[in-house]
């Protein structure tokens, strides 16, 4: 199993800039894919940016050129810089680990973004 633990949500005024981090634990194998998602209020849940264990990232097209998605393999914990926020970003963020048949999820961060 493979645990994960989000950090970095809060309170942001538009155009600001937040970094959460998601610090993961347990059997985390060479190969794997990790990403941010969110969801907002009666929303349903939405993939924001993965990377894999090669480095390749994926952006969904709300985010693009605004957040980045980034890992520190030596602590085993993945990054997401988000800049330029705006109020439609406001959700609860979820870290999500897969590898070799392992779906682990932290439990969220919030990030509001309002004035």
């Amino acid at each position: 199993q493979v645990q994960l633990v989000e950090s970095g949500g809060g309170l942001v005024q538009p155009g600001g800039s937040l970094r959460l981090s998601c610090a993961a634990s347990g059997s985390i194998f060479s190969i794997y894919t990790m990403g941010w998602y969110r969801q907002a209020p009666g929303k349903q849940r939405e993939s924001v940016a993965v990377i894999t264990s090669g480095g390749s990232t994926n952006y969904a097209d709300s985010v693009k050129g605004r957040f980045t998605i980034s890992r520190d393999n030596a602590k085993n914990t993945v990054y997401l810089q988000m800049n330029s926020l705006k109020p439609e970003d406001t959700a609860v963020y979820y870290c999500n680990y897969k590898g070799l048949g392992v779906n682990s999820w932290g439990k969220g961060t919030l990030v509001t973004v309002s004035s």
